[in-house]
């Protein structure tokens, strides 16, 4: 048998984490993403770059599972696999990826393995920029949120310049000599080895990221990391591939006794009762967030505006379908466009409801959205004058 000629790049791939956060089951890595299991697509973008060793670092238990997975992903590179037990932290399990490098190894990347969808074009960057001269290379993504610095007690103290800021990805490329020396020397744990190498006294440089490698760390993101990838086209071909839609609805209550003005459907109701909630109750822009997340498979209202988010108590519509927008966007979609039903005595809707109408395209970047209203002839909390029901349905498409 021949085998792969030896290498001088190595891929140590970090997939030791337990994915507590994820509660998937098993270890992170091991959770299933479609047919296969987490490592097992982020290793097919590891052996679609530059050739290299990929030391696959697994916890104690797995390593016959990475074998099988990385076996299969690697196809005629699969003796250029290696398994190692991982450590107590990141940096020991990076440590021990590291000590099972070949002698030939002359630049080292660590990827993440929960980053999955991280395009080999990413690992072909950050390899050219070490040769180019860099001890340390790290792949980044500009900040595209307003960021807020905010006490303990959720208080914003203060606003962030985000043209200074960068989000950091894997995988991070070093010059082996640099990270092994890092790793002998460290004194601390650091959040990522880029930290612990510019502790060291390397300086880090920035290659271009991609919005399509996050990190994969909660149920959301898992179900963003499914629904891109069942629109992601699985083979080539000469004419236009069709259009993707999917279908998701959305539901919302909110019951009278809040304070302040009234608000729904993107419009202030004045003298009229105020919804209650953690931002302005407005029902219908809430079912309708639900309907976009439930459509693009990201979870619903409570994982990306639940009460952990300070920044939007008292937000209004606005805010939550412009945010909403952007989660659709970095997952692959658009939205192609909203209906909602009304269901409450007050307020009446027939003299603004193309102005809600108006008010809720604009906020979701101009598309369609039709407002309708109905009662329940008295029947329920809704014919009683408690509160309002809002139901939505939205189609988004893959982009």
């Amino acid at each position: 048998m021949t085998l792969t000629p030896v290498p001088r790049i190595a891929v140590v791939v970090v997939a030791a984490g337990s994915g507590t956060r994820l509660r998937g089951g098993a270890p992170k890595a091991f959770v299933g993403l479609d047919a296969r299991s987490i490592l097992h697509r982020s290793l097919l973008g590891v052996f679609g770059g530059p050739s290299a060793q990929v030391v696959v670092v697994v916890p104690d238990g797995y390593e016959g599972d990475a074998l099988t997975d990385a076996r299969d992903a690697a196809g005629p590179a699969a003796d250029l696999v290696t398994i190692v037990t991982g450590g107590a932290t990141r940096q020991d399990s990076v440590a021990a990826g590291v000590s099972a490098l070949r002698a030939d190894i002359e630049i080292v990347l660590v990827h993440d393995a929960a980053r999955a969808l991280t395009p080999s074009a990413v690992f072909e960057r950050v390899v050219a920029a070490v040769d180019a001269g860099a001890a340390a290379v790290i792949p980044t993504v500009p900040v595209v949120d307003t960021i807020k610095r905010v006490d303990h007690t959720g208080r914003v103290v203060e606003g962030v310049d985000r043209s200074e800021l960068a989000a950091a990805q894997t995988p991070q490329g070093f010059r082996r000599d640099v990270l092994a020396a890092a790793l002998a020397s460290a004194e601390a744990d650091h959040t990522d080895d880029a930290a612990l190498v510019s502790a060291a006294g390397h300086d880090v440089v920035t290659v271009a990221g991609d919005a399509i490698a996050f990190k994969i760390t909660t149920g959301a993101d898992l179900e963003r990391a499914r629904s891109l990838m069942q629109v992601s086209p699985v083979a080539s071909s000469s004419e236009p591939s069709a259009p993707v839609f999917r279908v998701g609805i959305g539901t919302d209550v909110h019951g009278f006794g809040g304070e302040g003005a009234l608000w729904l459907a993107g419009l202030e109701w004045p003298g009229e009762r105020a919804l209650s909630g953690h931002s302005d109750g407005d029902a219908v822009a809430h079912a309708i967030v639900d309907a976009l997340l439930a459509a693009a498979g990201l979870g619903d209202i409570g994982t990306h505006f639940g009460t952990d988010r300070p920044e939007f108590a008292g937000a209004h519509a606005e805010a939550f379908l412009a945010h909403t927008v952007e989660l659709l966007r970095d997952a692959g979609w658009r939205v192609g466009n909203v209906s909602v039903q009304v269901q409450a005595n007050r307020p009446r809707f027939a003299a603004r409801r193309t102005e809600a109408e108006q008010a809720l395209s604009a906020a979701l970047g101009g598309v369609a959205v039709s407002v309708s209203a109905t009662t329940t002839d008295g029947l329920g909390f809704t014919g009683r004058t408690e509160g309002v029901a809002a139901f939505a349905t939205a189609l988004v498409i893959a982009v």
